[in-house]
């Protein structure tokens, strides 16, 4: 019982929690970063979403003013973010389905996934963006 008393009595010597600054950066652990930050992203996205959907529901003055808004830099910077975090989290998410499947774990896989998640999602939102350009 003295003893049980003099343990609790003195600290526990316990070791420190692994940080950001131990660890090596990777390519997996930024893509997973960025994917949790995307999707976070994604919600205030679609309450620009609703918000643009409920401008059309208002009527005409209410829409005007809305367009008016994603017309200026600011707003185009907001959609153009927006499709990215868009297109950036939608292929985070078939990198992990196809992980789920099984592959993909190979070092030289992993990495090169996650390489093609930003790369391919950059390309994507400047094919998507200029394909609506040429369409305007």
């Amino acid at each position: 019982m003295a003893d049980a008393k003099a343990q609790m009595a003195r600290p526990a010597i316990r070791p420190l929690s692994p940080h950001l600054g131990i660890y090596r950066w990777t390519w997996t652990m930024a893509m997973s970063i960025f994917h949790r930050a995307t999707g976070c992203a994604l919600y205030a996205g679609t309450v620009l979403v609703a918000v643009w959907l409920l401008s059309i529901a208002s009527g005409p003055a209410a829409y005007d003013r809305v367009s008016w808004f994603f017309g200026t830099p600011i707003g185009l910077l907001l959609m153009f973010g927006y499709t990215w975090a868009l297109t950036h989290h939608m292929l985070g998410g078939v990198r992990h389905l196809t992980w789920d499947t099984g592959f993909g774990f190979e070092p030289g896989t992993r990495i090169a996934m996650a390489r093609f998640t930003l790369i391919g999602s950059v390309s994507l939102t400047v094919v998507i963006w200029a394909v609506a350009l040429a369409m305007r």
